[in-house]
C-alpha cells in the first residue's frame, strides 16, 4: 500500500468515526470531538516541528499552551478600569525595575573585572533590587485584587476582538520559548526534558497564584467569541424560522451553528499551518534539521551552528502551542489555570505523535484526531462495557463493584495499550516519515 493511500484510508477512518459519533451519540458530541480534534491536531504538529524535525525533547508543552490562553485573557477581556486605577501603574512600574535590576546587573558585570568586588556588586544589586521590586509590586497587586475580588480583582485586558489573540498566543509562547531556549538548550536531551517540565510547571504556578493577572483558581469566565452565542441565535427571528424550517429544534440547530463555525476557523488555522510545515519539511532549511537530528557531529562539521537552529525550532515549534492555547481557550469560553496538567497532557500530545508518526506533518495531525477521539470515547465505551460484563452478577459482588470503579481508568489503560502496540507493529508510527 502506497505512501498516499495508507494516509487517505486513515483520514477516511477518521471521518467515519466523527460521522458515526454524530449518528449514534448526537452530532453536538461529533462537533465537540471535532473541533477538540482539531487543536490537539496544531499541538501535536508544534511538537512533531520539535522532535520530528530536530529531535527536541520538550515536556513543557502544557506551559506554551497555557501562555496561549493566558493571551487570550489579556487581548479580549475589558480592563477593569477600577483595578488599573487603584494600582495598576504601580504594578507596571514594579515590572519595570525587575526587569531593570537584571539588566543592570548583567551590564555590570560585564563592566567590571572579574573578582571580589564584582561578586559583591552583584550581590548588592540583585538584593537591593529585589527588595524593591518587591515592594512596589506588592502594594500595587494587593490593590488590584481588593478590588470587588468577587467578581473581578484582576486588571483585565485591552478588549480587542478575541482572534487576535491567536497570533499573540503564538508569539508570548515563542517570547518564553526564546529565553527557555538560551538557557536550555544547551543541556543534553533528557536535561533539556526535566528543564522544560519545571518550567512549565512554574507558569501555571504563576496563572493560578498572580489573581491580578489571571484571578488565579478564581478562573477569568465569559470571555469574548468569534461566533455568536447561543441564547441570541435562540431569540433571533431570521435564525429560528430557518432553523423550523429545516425541522431542527432551535436549542439543538444554536449549539450546531456556534460548533461549525468553531470548527471552520480551527481548519483554517490547522490547513494554513499544515501547508507551512510541509514547505519547511521539503525545503533546504527542514533537510538541514533533518541532518541536525540524525548526526549533530557531522552538521556542525559542515559548518551549521546546531545551537542556533535548535533555538530557532524550538520557538517555533512553541509557537504553535501557543495558538492551539488561545484556540483551546477561546472554544471554552474562560481560563481555568488548574485544568493545564503539564505531566498527564504533555503525555498525550506526545502519544499523538508517536501514534501518528514522528516526522511526518499529516502523520501527526492523523495522531491528534485518533488519540483525542479514543480519549474522549474511551471510558464511555468501557463503562457499558464493564456493566455488560458484570450485569449477570450480584450486586452486592466485589468483583463487580471493582469493575464498575476500574472504568475510570479506562482512559490512561488504553493509551498505553495504543501505544505498546504502535511501538511494537508499527514503531515509525502510522505514517512514517518518508
Amino acid at each position: 500500500m502506497s505512501d498516499t493511500v495508507r494516509a487517505t484510508a486513515l483520514f477516511i477512518l477518521v471521518a467515519v468515526l466523527i460521522i458515526g459519533t454524530g449518528v449514534v451519540q448526537s452530532w453536538n458530541s461529533a462537533l465537540l470531538i471535532l473541533n477538540f480534534g482539531l487543536i490537539s491536531a496544531v499541538m501535536a504538529l508544534g511538537v512533531n516541528l520539535q522532535w520530528g524535525f530536530a529531535g527536541l525533547f520538550n515536556v513543557g508543552v502544557m506551559g506554551f499552551v497555557a501562555l496561549g490562553g493566558l493571551a487570550t485573557v489579556i487581548i479580549s477581556m475589558p480592563p477593569t478600569t477600577e483595578a488599573w486605577a487603584a494600582g495598576g501603574v504601580r504594578v507596571l512600574l514594579g515590572l519595570a525595575l525587575g526587569a531593570a535590576t537584571i539588566v543592570g546587573t548583567i551590564l555590570m558585570r560585564r563592566a567590571m573585572a572579574p573578582g571580589r568586588y564584582r561578586a559583591l556588586a552583584t550581590l548588592v544589586v540583585l538584593v537591593g533590587g529585589f527588595f524593591l521590586f518587591r515592594w512596589v509590586f506588592d502594594g500595587g497587586t494587593q490593590a488590584i485584587e481588593s478590588i470587588d475580588a468577587a467578581a473581578t480583582g484582576y486588571l483585565g485586558g485591552l478588549g480587542l476582538p478575541v482572534l487576535l489573540a491567536w497570533p499573540v498566543g503564538g508569539l508570548l509562547a515563542a517570547g518564553a520559548a526564546w529565553i527557555i531556549g538560551k538557557t536550555a538548550l544547551g543541556l543534553r536531551s533528557d536535561y533539556l526534558a526535566i528543564a522544560t517540565l519545571g518550567i512549565a510547571e512554574i507558569v501555571i504556578a504563576v496563572l493560578k497564584n498572580e489573581e491580578w493577572l489571571t484571578r488565579g483558581v478564581k478562573n477569568v469566565n465569559g470571555l469574548p467569541r468569534p461566533v455568536p452565542r447561543e441564547i441570541d441565535l435562540q431569540t433571533d427571528p431570521a435564525f429560528v424560522e430557518r432553523a423550523t424550517s429545516l425541522g431542527i429544534d432551535v436549542v439543538t440547530a444554536s449549539t450546531l451553528y456556534v460548533k461549525l463555525g468553531y470548527a471552520a476557523m480551527f481548519a483554517v488555522v490547522l490547513v494554513i499551518l499544515l501547508i507551512l510545515a510541509q514547505r519547511a519539511l521539503h525545503s533546504p532549511w527542514g533537510r538541514m534539521m533533518r541532518a541536525i537530528r540524525d548526526n549533530e557531529v557531522a552538521a556542525e562539521a559542515m559548518g551549521k551552528d546546531v545551537t542556533a537552529r535548535h533555538l530557532q525550532i524550538f520557538v517555533l515549534g512553541s509557537a504553535i502551542c501557543g495558538i492551539a492555547g488561545a484556540m483551546m481557550t477561546t472554544l471554552d469560553g474562560q481560563l481555568v489555570p488548574t485544568t493545564y496538567q503539564p505531566l498527564r497532557f504533555t503525555f498525550l500530545v506526545w502519544v499523538m505523535v508517536i501514534v501518528g508518526g514522528s516526522g511526518n506533518n499529516l502523520g501527526a495531525v492523523l495522531g491528534g484526531f485518533i488519540i483525542w477521539f479514543l480519549w474522549v470515547q474511551v471510558e464511555p465505551v468501557g463503562l457499558w462495557l464493564m456493566q455488560t460484563i458484570t450485569s449477570g452478577m450480584p450486586q452486592d459482588a466485589w468483583l463487580r463493584g471493582h469493575l464498575l470503579e476500574g472504568a475510570a481508568h479506562m482512559r490512561l489503560f488504553t493509551m498505553g495499550v495504543i501505544l505498546l502496540l504502535v511501538l511494537r507493529f508499527s514503531p515509525r508510527g502510522l505514517l512514517p516519515e518518508r
